[in-house]
């Protein structure tokens, strides 16, 4: 995972699971912003000359008050917007579940919660991209979600 070399990365998301479960971010209600009122990951728009690593670590401690290592994350990957030659990141990390009492809620979004992996996938609310982008992880790690369960309002 070289994730140094990117010099033309818009931004990077993080799929960060605290145990079994993902923390995930209900954003704001506002008009300018896209999916507005869906369940999002941590992350956002590169600052300056940060790499991909350094943008989504920065964007998880401002938006949730959490430390991710880079021993931390299991896959990161570089995706294509489609008829442009803009990239994003997305990566996947894991923290102890214990780490939930760390967690410190930012000025952006409404909410902070955590969700079972098969409700984010299919929870109609959830930012299609993000779920696909999930979901090749875990069917490339071989991964099921079990049983999943209809998503809570």
């Amino acid at each position: 995972m070289n994730t140094e070399d990117d010099a033309g990365f818009k931004g990077a998301k993080l799929a960060l699971f605290l145990g079994q479960q993902l923390v995930v971010i209900l954003r704001d209600e506002k008009p300018n912003l896209s999916f507005p009122g869906h369940w999002d990951l941590p992350g956002g728009g590169r600052e300056g000359e940060e790499t991909p690593f350094k943008c989504v670590q920065r964007e998880c401690f401002e938006e949730l008050g959490l430390t991710v290592l880079r021993e931390n994350i299991r896959w990161a990957r570089r995706f294509g917007q489609a008829g442009t030659d803009v990239s994003v990141w997305f990566f996947v990390g894991r923290l102890p579940s214990d780490a939930v009492k760390d967690i410190r809620f930012g000025d952006e979004g409404q909410e902070w919660r955590m969700m079972e992996v098969g409700e984010f996938l299919n929870h109609p609310k959830g930012i299609p991209e993000f779920q696909d982008r999930l979901r090749i992880y875990l069917r490339e790690r071989g991964e099921t979600v079990g049983q999943e369960k209809p998503p809570l309002p």
